[in-house]
C-alpha cells in the first residue's frame, strides 16, 4: 500500500496539529520488527495522527524506517524531525448502527415542580436522574420499574 500523498498546506496544517504531541511508538535498537508496525498500526487508527519516537543514531536508517511504516501502513509522513516520526492517515469511521442495536437508553434528567404548602411561596424546582430501570411517579419521586408482566393467555400455552 503506497503512502498517502498530501499538499503542502495539509503537511504544515498536521505538523501545526502534532506539535503538542508526545511520542506514543517507540523504536528500539532492534529496529522496525513486526511488533513495533502492529502498534503503530493500532496507535493511527485509535489516534490518526501520532509521533513516533527512534533511538537508533543513524539518520539513513531512521529516514528508511520512516519510508517503509508510511507505505506499509498507507499513512502519510507529515514530518522527521531529529529522532521524532510524525505520521497521519484518516481515522476510520466507526460502524454506530452495530453498537447502537446492542446498547439500552441511558440515563434521563427531568425536572420535577412541587409547589409550595403555602400558597405565596415560589414553587421548588428539582432535577432529578432516572437510570433505565428506574420510572418517575406521579409525585416526583423515582422507582425500581417493574417487570414486564406477561399475558395469562402466553402463560397457559407454555
Amino acid at each position: 500500500m503506497p503512502a498517502i500523498q498530501l499538499s503542502v498546506a495539509e503537511r504544515k496544517a498536521h505538523r501545526a496539529e502534532a506539535h503538542h504531541l508526545d511520542p506514543v511508538v517507540m523504536i528500539g535498537n532492534d529496529g522496525l520488527t513486526p511488533a513495533v508496525v502492529k502498534e503503530t498500526n493500532a496507535a493511527l487508527s485509535a489516534h490518526g495522527l501520532i509521533k513516533v519516537r527512534v533511538l537508533g543514531d543513524d539518520r539513513a536508517q531512521r529516514e528508511a524506517m520512516y519510508q517503509q511504516l508510511a507505505d506499509q501502513l498507507s499513512a502519510a509522513p507529515i514530518q522527521h524531525i531529529g529522532k521524532l516520526l510524525v505520521l497521519w492517515r484518516p481515522k476510520p469511521k466507526k460502524a454506530k448502527a452495530e453498537e447502537e442495536a446492542d446498547r439500552k437508553p441511558g440515563p434521563r434528567e427531568f425536572k420535577v415542580v412541587k409547589n409550595s404548602s403555602r400558597g405565596g411561596q415560589r414553587p421548588e424546582v428539582k432535577r432529578v436522574r432516572v437510570l433505565g430501570n428506574q420510572r418517575l411517579t406521579s409525585g416526583g419521586m423515582v422507582k425500581k420499574a417493574k417487570p414486564k408482566q406477561k399475558s395469562v393467555k402466553k402463560t397457559r400455552a407454555e
